[in-house]
């Protein structure tokens, strides 16, 4: 025997002991577990696993392995803490959101036009939406909830969440991300400012419309006025018109109701055909934006978070350590636990370069044991973390 089969022999040995050591290890954590599950505690006691660290890296001879040692042990625990989730059903981990929460069935059964069950009750509903009559925003809303809500119509995004906050409604309409050009910026910062949930989501097929005065034609046109995402989404046509003079505008139908009221043969407005009717407006060209499957995604806000065994779609936002690694460890407790992550968008933090809020959508129900494991798992991993609403998603 060579000195290095000697040498592996001897680290045999070891890891022998290793294993015993492990499964003795193991079958002490499942005894906390049954106390922790009798007893009605978390799994996670983070002082505790911050005092087991700091006691054996005192233990050690040799301090340059302090840092081997403390990522050793987290190891060891993240493994026993996922095998205590397993035995153990823990009923109201998110009960410390502190919110309320429908659990019985699939509460009242009103159902949106297309025959999906919504958990809201629409009986004197004041529902928010930003933009002018016309808008997409309002389509949403009407898709969503019929026509009977009391509709009102505010400027900017972030006066849907001062209306809701001062009780002026009871649920805003908010346009979250488009199937051309992504993520809006702005909404996904203000649902983290505001701390208000995602109660429900719909779908709207975008198409626009280049729309101007009656008999004005297309060479007669020298401003353009709509939304920038509507500017993006129609860019390979309006670069065909070097000549345009693209004005942004807070709404679609905004940009209607302007060109209609200044009645000018050179001005036009990139917006929906309802919104073209509802102004006077004639269509010059129609449908030109690039993608023809062109779908905004809208989400309903609330001040509760609002689920029932219908709902199938989770939103969460977190922060991970500036570390490598730690974002790929987080997202693979969704591939552990079978969980389909549907999306994830990224958002700078201010004051901290380079480091980012991750807004994540996936499937399941809080309900669900594999849903709750990750979750646990998640927010154990995060430096910060806020579920945003768990709702029916709405396919197309």
């Amino acid at each position: 025997m060579n000195e290095l089969e000697k040498l592996r022999k001897e680290i045999d040995e070891i890891d022998k002991e290793l294993v015993a050591l492990f499964e003795r290890r193991i079958e002490k954590a499942l005894d906390i577990a049954e106390y922790k599950k009798k007893n009605g505690l978390p799994v996670f006691d983070q002082a505790r696993e911050k005092e087991v660290i700091k006691k054996n890296i005192s233990r050690l001879t040799d301090k340059h392995l302090e840092d081997e040692t403390e990522e050793f042990f987290n190891r060891v625990m993240e493994i026993s803490r996922e095998i205590q989730r397993k035995h153990i059903t823990e009923d109201g981990f998110l009960l410390q959101e502190n919110d309320s929460r429908r659990v019985a069935g699939c509460c009242p059964t009103v159902e949106n036009h297309d025959g999906q069950k919504s958990c809201l009750d629409y009986n004197r509903l004041r529902v928010g939406y930003q933009g002018e009559p016309g808008s997409f925003s309002e389509e949403a809303l009407q898709q969503y909830f019929g026509h009977k809500v009391n509709a009102h119509n505010v400027m900017e995004f972030e006066d849907i969440f001062k209306a809701l906050k001062n009780n002026e409604i009871d649920y805003g309409v908010l346009p979250i991300e488009n199937s051309s050009t992504g993520g809006i910026a702005d909404v996904y910062d203000l649902l983290r400012k505001y701390g208000f949930y995602i109660v429900g989501e719909r779908c709207i097929k975008v198409e626009h419309n280049l729309a101007a005065m009656k008999d004005v034609k297309l060479e007669d046109v020298e401003e353009v006025y709509s939304h920038p995402q509507a500017f993006q989404q129609c860019s390979e046509f309006l670069q065909v018109y070097p000549n345009f003079k693209l004005i942004p505008f807070k709404n679609t139908a905004i940009s209607a109701k302007y060109v209609s009221e200044e009645k000018s043969k050179n001005k036009a407005a990139v917006c929906s055909k309802k919104a073209a009717e509802l102004y006077g407006l004639e269509i010059i060209k129609r449908n030109i934006n690039y993608n023809k499957y062109n779908f905004t995604r809208f989400i309903i806000i609330g001040k509760n978070l609002e689920i029932d065994d219908c709902c199938d779609k989770i939103s969460i936002v977190i922060t991970t350590s500036h570390t490598p690694g730690a974002l790929y460890k987080v997202l693979g407790f969704f591939a552990e636990n079978n969980l389909n992550m549907m999306k994830i968008e990224s958002r700078p933090i201010m004051d901290r370069s380079w480091e980012y809020f991750f807004y994540i959508d996936f499937s399941g129900n809080l309900n669900d044991e594999p849903v709750k494991r990750s979750i646990e798992a998640i927010k154990e991993n995060s430096g910060y973390f806020k579920l945003l609403g768990n709702y029916i998603g709405h396919t197309i």
